[in-house]
């Protein structure tokens, strides 16, 4: 069964019942961070994908060029905070061995826009929605079997699948994060011969922004590649088996569903009053002459 044919086969989820703004499901570009010191950074490529429980993040600051101890990637619990109006992540294992981003987001909506602001003033960022409509899928990754050993290894991770846009995250296997993190950082583990490059970067997480094939990656020679290569079935307890091959050994990945609706509307807008509308119109000329979709 291609990914096609598992978008086809799922039933689809209710995401009523979702704890936070809709608004945040799908896709997103960071455009741009600005910190309280007056710098900004409009070159890192950032992306965040929000599935109905889960979020996947890539952060490069010098694309595929990023020195391996210098990439970010993770994928979390998404918490929030109904009296704080607040979002925050629980990041298990991540492909840093720290959290690098321990604040939560108080968030704003604006068009196509996400502004997230730090609660300490430290930093905001704009965020821009990608998606339009399409599909929306979330598998969360629980474990991976190797066929040739016959292990099974607890996993973190998980696909997320919004209209034209999709993110793949992979942890690493368990004993090479529980090394990382005790040795605390990247670069010092490598000195010290903790842990081989090879191991730093099999935490995996890729984005395709077109289709299925890898445009930014923790793993740089997959760049080009299909984000996810194998058989998916579904097993008789609704679960997502995915059989494939990892460095040449047989696997099965085995997920949860998260989340599945077949069409979705991704947030594009946001709403303002009437009044708005009619001084948005009535100064069209002025107010839309040079403006554009910014994504």
């Amino acid at each position: 069964m291609t990914l096609a044919d598992l978008l086809a086969a799922l039933p689809q989820s209710n995401l009523s019942d979702m704890p936070f703004p809709q608004a945040l499901l799908g896709a997103f570009r960071r455009k741009s961070i600005t910190f309280a010191n007056g710098l900004t950074d409009e070159t890192t490529v950032v992306y965040w994908f929000q599935s109905k429980t889960f979020t996947i993040d890539l952060r490069l600051p010098d694309g595929p060029a990023t020195p391996p101890e210098d990439r970010q990637g993770w994928v979390g619990d998404t918490l929030w905070d109904d009296a704080a109006q607040q979002l925050s992540w629980t990041i298990n294992r991540s492909y840093q061995p720290r959290n690098q981003w321990p604040e939560p987001a108080t968030l704003s909506f604006i068009g196509n826009c996400v502004l997230e602001y730090a609660p300490s003033g430290a930093y905001v960022e704009d965020w821009r929605q990608q998606s339009t409509t399409g599909p929306l899928l979330g598998l969360r990754l629980l474990s991976l079997f190797n066929e040739t050993t016959g292990h099974t290894h607890a996993m973190d991770g998980g696909l997320i699948v919004a209209g034209d846009y999709a993110a793949y995250a992979q942890s690493r296997l368990p004993a090479v994060d529980a090394a990382l993190d005790e040795a605390g950082d990247l670069a010092k583990a490598l000195a010290d011969g903790i842990a081989t490059e090879g191991q730093i970067e099999s935490y995996e997480v890729s984005v395709a922004t077109n289709g299925l094939a890898i445009t930014h990656s923790t793993q740089p020679e997959r760049l080009g590649q299909n984000l996810v290569n194998g058989d998916f079935k579904i097993n008789t307890e609704g679960k997502v088996i995915l059989s494939t091959s990892i460095k040449g050994a047989r696997c099965q990945l085995h997920f949860a569903v998260d989340c599945h609706q077949s069409n979705v509307a991704f947030a594009n807008k946001s709403l303002c009053s009437m009044e708005s509308l009619q001084w948005a119109e009535r100064e069209n000329e002025h107010l839309l002459r040079h403006a554009k979709i910014v994504r």
